[in-house]
């Protein structure tokens, strides 16, 4: 059964616009566990833009699912996951500038320095999935720093200008997710993903998870959290 992983940021972005009480990313993220969300994700970026510490440490007291915190390697961010202990962390690439996380990981480039993060965090029993660009290179990589799961990139899917493009961009995330899986990895997917174009990703078979925020939140302004989460999954469920 595919699973649904919802990212709460942005309704931490929201509370941080005035530095507010204000909406409570642990609520949103309750109500997502209760409408069929499997995780719950959230990215501790290092400017703090959004989803604060305080948050982390009311999620993993509250919720029943498991919590995937999204993080950059830096040292601190790295020491704050292993006090934590989050049941997953997930590697991403960070820059100050950026709006979104504009592509994956470059474990192939980094390999030493993504290397020694994931040592420090499955030393603190903690497991890894990096988030990468759908190319063997990096699935050789990641294997190679010696994680077993990874999140495949869907940016260049969903960001798509014509139906050519999607239809080499699913290919590429179709091939990238059967190279993964035969390698013996565990292999989940997102980034951009919204209720025009996840259904085509829900259909790859090798991926066993999908991670969606920005479009359930942005939904969830007009129909509410519930609705939204429960569109979402019986929407993958097609």
């Amino acid at each position: 059964m595919l699973l649904l992983g919802v990212n709460i940021d942005h309704v931490a972005t929201l509370r941080q616009l005035r530095h507010a009480a204000e909406p409570e990313p642990v609520f949103a993220a309750l109500i997502a566990e209760a409408n069929g969300a499997d995780s719950i994700v959230a990215h501790l970026r290092e400017d703090r833009r959004h989803i604060q510490e305080r948050d982390l440490y009311i999620l993993k007291q509250a919720i029943k699912t498991k919590l995937n915190l999204e993080m950059s390697i830096a040292p601190e961010i790295v020491n704050i996951a292993c006090a934590l202990k989050p049941d997953q962390a997930t590697l991403v690439p960070e820059k100050r500038q950026e709006l979104t996380t504009e592509g994956g990981l470059d474990v192939a480039g980094n390999s030493k320095r993504v290397k020694q993060a994931v040592d420090k965090l499955k030393k603190a029993s903690i497991g890894v999935s990096l988030f990468i660009d759908p190319e063997k290179k990096q699935i050789d990589a990641a294997r190679k720093v010696g994680v077993k799961m990874v999140e495949l990139h869907t940016g260049r899917y969903s960001d798509a200008a014509n139906q050519a493009q999607e239809d080499k961009y699913f290919q590429e995330l179709l091939q990238a997710a059967r190279y993964a899986k035969a390698k013996g990895m565990h292999v989940f997917a997102g980034h951009g993903l919204n209720y025009c174009n996840t259904n085509r990703v829900a259909k790859i078979k090798e991926i066993e998870e999908l991670n969606i925020g920005y479009s359930i939140v942005c939904r969830a302004v007009l129909v509410g959290f519930q609705r939204a989460v429960r569109e979402m999954k019986l929407l993958m469920k097609r």
